[in-house]
Order: C-alpha cells, then sequence, then structure tokens
C-alpha cells in the first residue's frame, strides 16, 4: 500500500499500526482494500400515473469495508515462531472484536502521502475465522468492518469562536452604534464533500442564544438563562441540547421552528446574537469535515 498509512484504534485509545512492515510488528496491510472509495445511496421513488417516477428521497446508506491484514511469526533476524505469531493474532483479534463486546466503534484512520488524513468509526464483523492451511506461523484474514456514518471525517476540527465586547459610548469620541448583544457574523468554510454536523458550545451569561445559517436559511433559538461560566452543549447529530448540570434543555429550542442545522459543503453565511450578554459570554461552533471516502 504505497503511499498510504493506516491505523487502527480499538475502544480502549490502542493504536496499531497496519500498514508497518518492520518485522518485528508481524502485521501488515499486503493491498486491496474495498469499499473505502465511495459511499452507497438509497433513491426512493414513487411511480407517476403519466409514466415515470417522482423523486421522494435520497439516503446515505451505512458502509462496510473489506481490509485485509497479513499477520505472521516472523522477527528482524528471520526466525518464524508460532507462539510469536499466536500472541500477535490473539491480540489483534482482541483489538477488533472489543468493538463488539463494549459496544464502542473503534476508529480506522489513513494518512495519504500529501499529509491529507482521513478517518471512520468501525465495528468488526467478520473474518478471523481462519482459513485452511494457515493459522499456524501466518495467516492472511480479511476483515468485514461495519461504518454507520459511511462518511469517512477530517480528524482535525475547525473551531468559529465568537465573544462579547463591551460596546462604546454613542458620543465619544463620536457617534458609534453598540453591538454589544451580537456576537458578530462569519462566513464559514465546509472544505468537505457533505453536509458537516456541528457542535455548539455556549458560554454564559446570556438569557437568548440565535443561531443563523444565512445561506441556507436555517437557524434555532435556546431560550434558557445562564450565569458567567455556566455552559450549554448543543449538538446537531444526533440533536441535543445540554444544559450546565447536564439536564436536557431540548424544550428550551423555538419549536416546532427551530432547526439544528447543518453546514453544507463550501462558504455558508452564518450569524450569532445572544440576548442578555456580558463579559465572558461566548459562542463556539466545531466540526469536523466529512467526505464520500477515503
Amino acid at each position: 500500500m504505497a503511499g498510504m498509512t493506516a491505523t487502527w484504534t480499538d475502544p480502549t485509545g490502542a493504536v496499531w499500526p497496519l500498514t508497518d512492515t518492520d518485522p518485528n510488528v508481524g502485521m501488515f496491510t499486503p493491498g486491496g482494500p474495498a469499499g473505502w472509495m465511495g459511499i452507497k445511496y438509497e433513491i426512493v421513488t414513487d411511480p407517476l400515473p403519466r409514466g415515470g417516477e417522482s423523486l421522494r428521497f435520497i439516503r446515505a446508506q451505512a458502509g462496510r469495508l473489506t481490509w485485509p491484514l497479513h499477520i505472521n511469526g516472523d522477527n528482524a533476524s528471520g526466525e518464524v515462531s508460532s507462539i510469536r505469531f499466536q500472541d500477535r493474532w490473539r491480540a489483534i483479534r482482541r483489538a477488533f472484536t472489543m468493538t463488539l463486546h463494549r459496544s464502542t466503534p473503534g476508529v480506522l484512520r489513513v494518512t495519504w502521502a500529501d499529509g491529507t488524513v482521513r478517518e471512520i468509526d468501525c465495528y468488526y464483523e467478520e473474518g478471523f475465522g481462519g482459513a485452511g492451511g494457515e493459522n499456524h506461523i501466518y495467516a492472511n484474514p480479511v476483515l468485514t468492518l461495519y461504518c454507520p456514518d459511511g462518511y469517512w471525517r477530517d480528524p482535525v476540527q475547525i473551531v468559529e469562536s465568537r465573544s462579547f465586547q463591551v460596546g462604546a459610548s454613542f458620543l465619544a469620541p463620536f457617534p458609534t452604534v453598540s453591538q454589544g448583544q451580537v456576537l458578530g457574523s462569519s462566513t464559514i468554510d465546509n472544505p468537505g464533500d457533505v453536509d458537516a454536523w456541528p457542535t455548539w458550545t455556549i458560554t454564559g451569561p446570556a438569557d437568548v442564544v440565535t443561531a443563523t445559517n444565512l445561506t441556507t436559511g436555517h437557524s434555532f433559538m435556546v431560550s434558557k438563562s445562564i450565569s458567567a461560566g455556566q455552559l450549554i452543549i448543543i449538538t446537531t447529530d444526533r440533536p441535543t441540547v445540554r444544559g450546565p448540570l447536564a439536564e436536557n434543555l431540548i424544550s428550551t429550542l423555538n419549536l416546532p421552528d427551530a432547526y439544528l442545522w447543518p453546514l453544507q459543503p463550501g462558504l455558508n453565511s452564518v450569524d450569532f446574537a445572544v440576548a442578555g450578554a456580558g463579559t465572558g459570554t461566548a459562542i463556539q461552533l466545531a466540526f469536523n469535515a466529512r467526505y464520500e471516502g477515503a
């Protein structure tokens, strides 16, 4: 797999190299992963009385990757050990299968020669059953990995922050307009292929927070008074609103009009406004760009 390195991070946080051909590692990807360069879509239609069809909706499907591995019992001196092979086999098998036992995904990460990094959450499905003639001093399992999202992401978050600025006097040194309750408008670039779903962190004091994506026309409002230093955390996928004590504040949204909106690919004009702002008030928007494939 020239020009690419890959790692697996298991649910405990341990990182396993998948493309390191050092004999002392004893495991690498020989080539030929499949299902990692594009996502499948479901297109649902309704037949029309006069012929043809109308599109009802399009939905991205979960991904399934096949990832081949070669595991052996060699070392740097060329010595082959069945015990060494079994230790490596059992260790990497556990690193993948614990995603099932803990109901927690691992992370497959790919780094390309140009520095591009993509990762995806995965659960092990099958592949460690073994093949005839193997599993003594070497094995060539082909793993099937289930990826609930289907899209890959850039692991580095993009963060946009705004904070309260004390308004100036209207008359000194010359007439000005204070923007004490408007934290600002921004043009935010989503470099991904598809929508990105941000997480919002609101730091008090604040009474009412309004966030608007002027590009798409979507907005939401949270009406909840919080003191200086208190936080409200909003996730947009899955939609949640949590208060300073992690309490559920979904009812503080301006339902049914509120939409916890995504950032569309490309440029988004976004506006943040806070009623009841003061020293320490801040809004942070953070997201990971998402991509069709690795």
